[in-house]
């Protein structure tokens, strides 16, 4: 049988502080944005978030899928219930996260399928990559979606 671990302790682990730390905005930010990869940017992106998705789609659907595919799974649920959110919020039907997340998940193991780690480099320079990445698969989801 397999141990989950709590939400306050993923949070901790992703955070390096307590749910509900004052510095838990900071920390996020500092960890995602000068994230070494990718795919190390979305483990510390929005853990409480990340902790659910992990919980309820990403672990079973990799029990069904190949984990890249599971990963992929992953990002589109997360941006469809973000399509959901706008879609709620706005009064009219949104299709754009999802493509721009399913983008990000490809992206995500595109990266890691070719090795591509920044960790050498200075903070700023892995910040700037990791923006790059989220912000160029934007533009790519709003050209098809034009």
């Amino acid at each position: 049988m397999t141990t989950s671990i709590s939400l306050a302790q993923y949070v901790k682990k992703r955070n390096g502080v307590p749910l509900g730390h004052t510095d838990s905005l900071k920390n996020m930010l500092t960890r995602s944005l000068g994230a070494g990869s990718f795919a190390q940017f979305w483990r510390y992106w929005n853990p409480v978030w990340g902790y659910y998705l992990s919980r309820f789609v990403m672990r079973p659907a990799s029990r069904l899928l190949p984990i890249w595919l599971a990963t992929i799974v992953t990002f589109l649920v997360s941006g469809a219930l973000h399509d959901i959110a706008v879609s709620l919020i706005k009064w009219k039907v949104v299709f754009f996260i999802t493509p721009w997340f399913g983008l990000m998940g490809m992206l995500v193991m595109l990266t890691e399928w070719l090795n591509v780690k920044y960790v050498t480099q200075s903070w700023l320079i892995r910040c700037i990559y990791n923006a790059f990445f989220v912000v160029s698969t934007w533009f790519i989801a709003y050209a098809l979606n034009t």
